[in-house]
């Protein structure tokens, strides 16, 4: 009775059960012929790794303080070239490994064609207080707004081509004091 209400209630939602095949018992006149190989699944193409930020054709490298013939400059235009005052991004090599780096924002601080001097920014907040960074504060060259340090001591030069995107233009008080400190303390032109 019991196997009849199950039926009865299988048949009224639709779930009936299908009868379960069972093979046929082998057959002693013919042997069973082998089955063919299956083809093997092709094998997964390893992902391609995407670099952060590629590293241009000539990486910018650490210059001394510039002596003659090229000077602090302030001369900002939205024009596509890095100028002077600008805050630009570029792939910059660190110090202990040149091979090696990350793409950062970098004030433009003098232009010779098509050679830039620039410095680099970090928003690292340990930076406070450290020799040979200054406190800059927040710019939109960062897009969460946070402070950031200018390092004073380490000139990059920086071909034209090295910069991936203009980031923002400092404004003229930012960028008169550093220049300041620059020719005060390190010696420039």
């Amino acid at each position: 009775m019991l196997e009849l209400l199950k039926s009865l209630l299988r048949w009224l939602l639709g779930t009936q059960e299908k009868p379960v095949e069972r093979p046929a018992p082998p057959t002693a006149s013919k042997p069973a012929a082998p089955k063919p190989a299956a083809p093997k699944p092709a094998a997964p193409k390893p992902a391609t790794p995407q670099p952060a930020a590629p590293k241009p054709q000539r990486p910018p490298r650490t210059v001394p303080v510039p002596k003659q013939g090229r000077q602090l400059a302030y001369a900002p235009q939205l024009d596509g070239d890095a100028d002077p005052g600008e805050i630009v991004w570029t792939w910059v090599p660190y110090e202990d490994d040149p091979a090696q780096g990350k793409d950062r924002p970098v004030l433009v601080v003098g232009r010779d064609a098509r050679t830039m001097l620039g410095l680099m920014l970090s928003s690292q907040s340990d930076r406070d207080g450290q020799r040979h960074w200054m406190a800059l504060g927040p710019g939109d060259w960062d897009r969460d707004s946070r402070p950031s340090w200018i390092r004073l001591d380490r000139v990059l030069e920086i071909d034209e081509d090295g910069i991936r995107r203009e980031g923002a233009v400092l404004d003229r008080p930012r960028f008169d004091r550093i220049a300041a400190i620059l020719r005060r303390n390190y010696g420039w032109p």
